[in-house]
């Protein structure tokens, strides 16, 4: 189990700086029955704690980028369990720091929320937790809070993400050092430093032959007799030519696989 209080904290940091609208703020938090109440009301003291009793009136608390970003968080909101938070001004384009209780068929659960509303779907086992992260559209990241290192070991093998930050969110993507990107919907490619650099260059790749040694390679040209092609298979095992590359063997190689390809 993870410290609930620091999990708390960091969660609410994470999903609530920029009112929500970041693309590495927790989208939803599963939890256990046992857990739950007691992570909602560490959240929600984290909340007060970060923004004051009315977050409208903190200097620290931002506001919906626009009018359909607005309209499209409270139509969520219309079909959402609010277990706190919820209030609105229109004219200021404010939405409180908000979370529901949720399913994982719920409208909510279909679309990145991209605003200050966090979904908590409850779960009856890490196996579960587990299948629904995997079984849904892979995120930019998965953030998972435990100290279990078998349960970290499995997030880190089995499951397919852009990052995997364990008992923190968000902050790898300030870190230099570590690729930051998604995997599949979430994106593709990997950028800071030289991730960046390898993402954005094309490699080219360059051959270049000599034009004499021919009488060395009369076996790769047609016509293809049966000696050539007891040559081929002696030279080259059809079964791994395309992983074998390596000294004399993959000279010999070089110059029988387009043959070999054409025979087959």
């Amino acid at each position: 189990m993870a410290d609930l209080e620091v999990a708390a904290k960091r969660i609410v940091w994470g999903k609530f700086t920029g009112c929500g609208q970041t693309c590495v703020a927790p989208d939803y938090l599963l939890c256990d029955l046992k857990t739950k109440d007691q992570l909602v009301d560490l959240m929600t003291h984290q909340i007060f704690t970060f923004y004051g009793d009315n977050p409208q009136e903190s200097p620290d608390y931002g506001r919906i980028v626009n009018d359909a970003q607005f309209n499209r968080l409270l139509r969520l909101l219309e079909k959402a369990n609010i277990i706190i938070g919820g209030k609105h001004d229109r004219g200021d384009l404010y939405l409180e720091p908000t979370i529901v209780d949720a399913s994982v068929s719920d409208e909510i659960m279909q679309h990145e929320v991209f605003g200050p509303i966090l979904p908590i779907v409850t779960v009856n086992s890490m196996e579960t937790a587990f299948h629904i992260v995997t079984e849904r559209e892979r995120p930019l990241a998965v953030y998972l809070f435990t100290h279990d290192r078998s349960l970290q070991q499995k997030f880190t093998e089995k499951s397919y993400s852009g990052a995997l930050v364990i008992n923190d969110v968000i902050v790898h993507m300030a870190l230099e050092t570590l690729p930051f990107g998604g995997v599949g919907q979430s994106g593709m490619g990997r950028y800071h430093g030289k991730f960046s650099f390898d993402t954005f260059s094309h490699e080219k790749a360059l051959l270049k032959r000599p034009e004499y040694g021919e009488n060395l390679l009369w076996m790769r040209y047609p016509p293809f007799s049966e000696s050539k092609m007891f040559w081929f298979k002696n030279c080259v095992p059809t079964e791994t030519f395309i992983l074998r590359w390596h000294g004399i063997g993959s000279f010999r190689r070089l110059l029988f696989v387009p043959a070999v390809l054409h025979y087959l």
